[in-house]
């Protein structure tokens, strides 16, 4: 059982982090709007306008901002600026008992799912996979209904996705319940053989990309398969898949091939078609609470991510 972050008040004061690639600065001031239409303060990591090469700054740096912002007892929780690539340079050297002795809210998804797996399994709390500020609030696609996904960080609520959110189709029939893990399916292929690697086992596992073709989603899943993860979760809950046409050759499998190749015979509950991704609107949920996947019923219900 991950341990649960405490919740937002009004009056609080965010960290706003680069963990990975430089974020559009423009887009960012856009979403310093939303922060503080939700009655929050915020502050900036030092290296969150730092570029180096394709980072956020070097890696010493943008790990001294996340160890500062877990540090700080003024931050009452922290949401990443945006992701791309780079978090995974550093994770092996994340002090994650001081995180553990400061369990905080972490908000991100994309490349931040490296944080949220080694963070899940080495300091034992529940963290965030929704829409970051310069990535998606701060751009003008930003739904409202993906901002009122921030509204789980104030008080302790239980989160229903249905049909009424996006039509949903059952590849696998049955019901499973367990803790929600996962997040980029890119990422999480990434971490296997390493010590992050993603714990599945008794689990329902998350898996969304975006920008990849269907022979690269192939490569990933069968990873996955191979390192036992997929036959090891309780239950799979696709996200969304977006801009995954195939473009090196003209004759492909198509994703809804690939995904009933790996997924269509596995033994536990999979459903697919959940905007939880790259896109909008965008279900925020918490990583490592507890959930039920109901694939009779097309739904999933998930316990509180904050006490």
């Amino acid at each position: 059982m991950k341990n649960r972050p405490m919740r937002l008040q009004k009056g609080d004061t965010i960290g706003i982090i680069a963990p990975s690639s430089p974020p559009n600065l423009e887009s960012l001031q856009h979403s310093l709007t939303f922060l503080e239409g939700l009655g929050l303060h915020y502050k900036f990591g030092p290296s969150v306008e730092n570029t180096h090469g394709y980072l956020a700054g070097t890696d010493e740096e943008r790990l001294n901002d996340l160890h500062a912002m877990f540090a700080d007892p003024t931050i009452a929780g922290i949401i990443c600026a945006g992701g791309g690539y780079g978090s995974a340079r550093y994770t092996d050297k994340i002090d994650f008992q001081l995180l553990a002795n400061n369990p905080k809210i972490l908000w991100g998804y994309s490349d931040i799912t490296f944080l949220h797996t080694a963070i899940g399994k080495y300091s034992n709390f529940i963290t965030f996979h929704g829409p970051m500020l310069a990535s998606d609030v701060g751009r003008h696609t930003f739904q409202e209904k993906s901002g009122q996904m921030f509204k789980q960080l104030f008080q302790p609520m239980e989160l229903q996705y249905t049909e009424d959110y996006s039509p949903l189709e059952t590849m696998v029939a049955g019901v499973a319940k367990g803790e929600i893990t996962g997040g980029n399916l890119s990422l999480l292929s990434n971490g296997l053989g390493t010590e992050f690697e993603v714990d599945t086992k008794g689990k329902l596992l998350l898996i969304e990309d975006v920008d990849e073709e269907p022979y690269r989603i192939d490569c990933m899943l069968n990873q996955l398969r191979q390192a036992g993860k997929l036959q090891d979760a309780a239950g799979i809950i696709v996200g969304d898949f977006s801009n995954t046409e195939p473009k090196k050759r003209k004759v492909s499998l198509n994703l809804e091939e690939v995904l009933t190749h790996y997924l269509g015979a596995l033994n536990v509950p999979v459903v697919k078609g959940f905007k939880i991704g790259h896109c909008e609107p965008h279900f925020a949920i918490p990583l490592g609470a507890e959930a039920i996947l109901n694939a009779n019923d097309k739904t999933l219900t998930i316990l509180p991510g904050v006490q």
